[in-house]
């Protein structure tokens, strides 16, 4: 780039490290140090969604089955997955960025970026500011929660940045490092950029192109070519450090999807969990104004194969071996009837695999969501009672907590699909059945505010009752942890 203008600095990315484990490090001060994974169940057939680095150490990954996990760190604390204290966090890291710079875009529960402005664009006010943004998060969210930073010229080099120092990063991407012949960038794998995946790298590699200094030397018709269309030109300019503007994203579904406990890994149980998931997402799909023209169902199952592992966390209906099917729904569904007969009609399809199979993860999905004023009115009267009927137990719901009222075919897994949190989604707390709307205490937890209620020094926890959590019961966990 000799010659050439120097890039400013436009954007600043920030990905909190090891997030979910992070957060119970932080209000579990006994598990600092100590290699941590927390999963939605906590049974060898669970799922780690995260690892602190001290388990990462040992191998222990996103992904890994709680039995591997074990097995590869004998002395690792599984810890059950609060995903409402997590968001609880999550509200409390955009405020403390917020002290130092405004928050442009929240792209996950742990990735936001921001946008410099024309003083914040040099090096060493960039970096300034970085710091002082990590001091804000240590002092209002707790010194266990780390955070890589990192600084570009625009957002997907912004991002890559974050992943080459962990935890605790901070790295700076200068003109000179986006050189293709000496940058620091040349030599990584070209899947380091976000959006290019498993497939993508493909068929990069099938082009000779395996690291992001080859895709540097390819012209921008030939990035066109190899993806299809113009997103491999902005690639080109992307790489090269220009500030390209990325369209946002339309929301295109609403869904939810569930590990299965032991005790519901059967047909009534699964059915049940599949019905409370269409339940929540029909509910979600109404707070957000928006309604639904097609409704697909999910089924991944555990491997009767021992040499193959179980669904991944994320896999149902995807492995070749699951269910997966969709319906229609018409040109704008918001009414919970209509949804729940399209997915008794799916149900019925899935049967014959769930009979003879153990389900293991479902998942229920609503897509082709068009704006609730842009959908076809109901035209006879049974439709828009349908549709006044799910409005009116959602303001009932709202009002009174989650499952206040609900249809008789989800009666069994009340307690179950109770809310996570996925991908680029942050849950709405505004939202009753959005998580939990209550989040248990650990049983230490428990033990610690029993015995010091009785005046007694010793803090076993034996014999103490876990009991729900509100959310300022949280905010007051979060502000203990930093005393």
């Amino acid at each position: 780039m000799t010659g050439h203008i120097a890039m400013a600095l436009n954007t600043l990315f920030l990905d909190l490290n090891s997030y979910f484990a992070s957060v119970e490090q932080q209000v579990q001060p006994s598990l600092r140090g100590v290699p941590v994974a927390v999963a939605p169940i906590t049974s060898d057939s669970g799922c780690c969604i995260a690892a602190s680095y001290e388990a990462k150490a040992h191998g222990v990954r996103t992904g890994t089955r709680v039995g591997e996990a074990r097995r590869l760190c004998p002395n690792i604390a599984i810890v059950d997955a609060r995903p409402r204290l997590y968001v609880v966090m999550h509200n409390r890291m955009l405020r403390a960025i917020d002290t130092c710079i405004p928050v442009d875009e929240v792209h996950s529960i742990d990735e936001v970026s921001c946008v410099l402005d024309r003083v914040q664009r040099e090096p060493a006010r960039a970096r300034e500011l970085a710091v002082r943004i990590k001091g804000a998060i240590r002092a209002m969210c707790g010194e266990c929660m780390r955070c890589s930073i990192g600084i570009a010229p625009n957002r997907p080099l912004a991002k890559l940045a974050t992943d080459m120092q962990k935890p605790d990063g901070l790295v700076v991407l200068r003109d000179e490092d986006l050189e293709p012949g000496g940058g620091v960038l040349a030599n990584l794998s070209a899947q380091e950029l976000a959006g290019i995946g498993p497939k993508m790298m493909k068929r990069l590699e099938y082009a000779g192109i395996r690291t992001i200094g080859d895709l540097h030397a390819r012209s921008a018709s030939e990035l066109r070519s190899l993806w299809g269309g113009v997103l491999g030109e902005k690639w080109y300019h992307w790489i090269r450090g220009a500030d390209l503007p990325e369209a946002k994203s339309k929301k295109g579904s609403i869904g939810h999807q569930h590990v299965l406990a032991p005790e519901v890994r059967s047909v009534e149980g699964a059915r049940a969990v599949a019905f409370r998931l269409l339940l929540k997402a029909s509910s979600r799909l109404r707070h957000e104004k928006h309604a639904a023209r097609k409704l697909s169902l999910a089924i991944s199952f555990t491997s009767t194969d021992p040499s193959r592992p179980a669904a991944a966390w994320g896999s149902a209906g995807k492995d070749g071996d699951g269910f997966s099917e969709s319906a229609a729904l018409g040109d704008g569904c918001t009414d919970g009837a209509t949804m729940l007969d399209a997915l008794g009609v799916l149900w019925e399809r899935a049967l014959p695999l769930v009979r003879t199979r153990t389900p293991l993860l479902v998942s229920v999905t609503l897509h082709e969501l068009v704006r609730e004023e842009s959908a076809t009115l109901p035209l006879f009267g049974g439709e828009r009672k349908d549709a006044s009927v799910s409005k009116a137990m959602d303001t009932i719901n709202q009002k009174f907590g989650a499952n206040t009222l609900y249809t008789a075919n989800v009666h069994d897994a009340r307690q179950h699909a109770s809310g996570g949190i996925a991908f680029r989604f942050v849950p709405n707390l505004g939202h009753a059945d959005s998580v939990q709307a209550r989040q248990r205490e650990t049983a230490s937890e428990a033990g610690s505010r029993h015995l010091a209620k009785q005046g007694a020094r010793s803090s076993s926890g034996q014999g103490a009752k876990e009991r729900a959590r509100s959310d300022a019961e949280l905010e007051a966990l979060i502000e203990a942890s930093l005393r």
